[in-house]
């Protein structure tokens, strides 16, 4: 089995707000906070967390275990920087085209959780391999294998949108995972296919890849292993901090937002259960994560600016 590259200390940096919530069917929903510093979010501790983590998400394992053999860190991570410029500026283009919502940091952030939170390691990345122009355009935001118990498993396909309105986030990542299932033979199939093409480069010995092969391709004869399919959700939403709130005392302001956005979550969750009822869910595990974001749309070009330099 692949070991995560993300451990669960990553989860420092956030207040764990809502935890393993029951949605509908067995789901999960789990809320995570940044840290408040000074009444404002710690914008300046993320953007060097994930500038420590950029790398895992950004080139195959492989690639990572060869440069860091060979001593070339320095390679390692402009080579992971570069590669997120390029697939900012290609997310940009496809905003201004009206094709996607340049949801990058929404990838990373939806990548790091499935592997700490989760313990779903990645098998491979949109990032990874959108830069080549030969590669998809369109699909899931990233795929991970989650072991269920010693004979299931599954593979969980990602779904990231940041958006100030959380309803409206909602509404927009299942509906590209309904998508993703009803042309399930031009667009599901194909991410299967792109997996398997792509695992060679997450595993270093022919003994792992063998048995992932042996997960991901089960013979229904051979009894051993069952794969189904999910889905991990990332949603980021914006939360309006007003002056008068940012003047209140740090202990105050800190429960005040806190309990502010809990209340928001709670005021979705009925959107959330609708959607996952819908028919053509059933028999589909869905893993929701949500944080919150203050001025999202000037912090999320931000962030993301500051890691890609």
């Amino acid at each position: 089995m692949i070991q995560t590259s993300i451990k669960q200390d990553f989860l420092e940096l956030f207040y764990s707000d809502i935890s393993n919530y029951s949605l509908e069917n067995g789901n999960k929903l789990n809320v995570f906070t940044l840290r408040i510093i000074n009444n404002q979010f710690a914008y300046e501790q993320l953007v060097e967390l994930l500038g420590n983590k950029l790398y895992h998400f950004a080139l195959s394992r492989s690639e990572v275990e060869t440069l860091k053999q060979k001593d070339q860190l320095n390679t390692l991570i402009t080579k992971a920087k570069a590669k997120l410029r390029e697939y900012i500026e290609k997310e940009d283009a496809g905003a201004r085209a009206g094709q996607n919502e340049g949801g990058e940091l929404g990838e990373l952030l939806l990548y790091c959780l499935l592997e700490c939170h989760l313990d779903a390691p990645k098998i491979l990345s949109k990032l990874e391999i959108k830069t080549s122009n030969q590669m998809y355009v369109n699909g899931a935001d990233g795929v991970h294998l989650l072991k269920v118990n010693s004979r299931d498993y599954q593979v969980l396909f990602g779904e990231s949108k940041l958006h100030a309105d959380l309803s409206k986030g909602i509404y927009e990542a299942f509906s590209s995972i309904a998508t993703l299932l009803e042309n399930r033979k031009n667009k599901l199939f194909f991410e299967i296919d792109l997996v398997n093409s792509q695992l060679v480069k997450e595993v270093f010995d022919d003994n792992t890849y063998q048995f992932l092969k042996k997960i991901l391709l089960p013979s229904a004869q051979e009894d051993q292993t069952n794969i189904d399919y999910s889905f991990g959700i990332f949603l980021g939403f914006n939360i309006n901090i007003t002056a008068e709130e940012k003047r209140k005392s740090n202990s105050d302001f800190r429960k005040d937002i806190r309990e502010r956005i809990k209340v928001e979550i709670e005021d979705n969750l009925s959107t959330i259960n609708y959607q996952i009822r819908k028919q053509n869910f059933s028999g589909y595990n869905f893993y929701v994560y949500i944080i919150p974001f203050s001025e999202l749309t000037v912090n999320r070009v931000e962030i993301l600016n500051r890691l890609a330099q």
